[in-house]
């Protein structure tokens, strides 16, 4: 425990650095400037609006759309591999499940075209 004991615990104090007016006026409006881009940076979001309404809202259906397809495809890749494994293990259920995941898959990637031959 001695060695513990040896060490001498020092008191060590900060202060500040002396900094005359004119530099803290500089520093304060630096400061301003750099929050003052920041913000504008960060908040000027350019809005491109379209002239005809029925564009931007097949523009969103589309995009809607294509998110669906993406999750469509994620499902079917889950699909196949769910079946493959269940062909690995012989596990009936596994691969019933594996086809009706397959089969949801394939609905959900192909809905929009589907979803056209409906309604004409």
């Amino acid at each position: 425990m001695k060695i513990f004991n040896t060490m001498k615990k020092t008191n060590k104090e900060t202060s500040k650095l002396p900094m005359s007016g004119k530099v803290k006026r500089g520093f304060r409006f630096y400061c301003a400037v750099i929050a003052a881009l920041t913000l504008v940076m960060g908040m000027s979001v350019t809005a491109f609006a379209a002239g005809d309404p029925i564009t931007v809202v097949n523009n969103l259906s589309d995009f809607i759309f294509g998110l669906i397809r993406a999750i469509g495809l994620i499902l079917l890749g889950f699909g196949i591999v769910q079946v493959g494994l269940s062909l690995k293990s012989h596990d009936p259920s596994q691969r019933a499940n594996g086809f009706l995941t397959l089969a949801g898959g394939i609905i959900i990637t192909f809905a929009k075209e589907i979803l056209t031959l409906i309604t004409g």
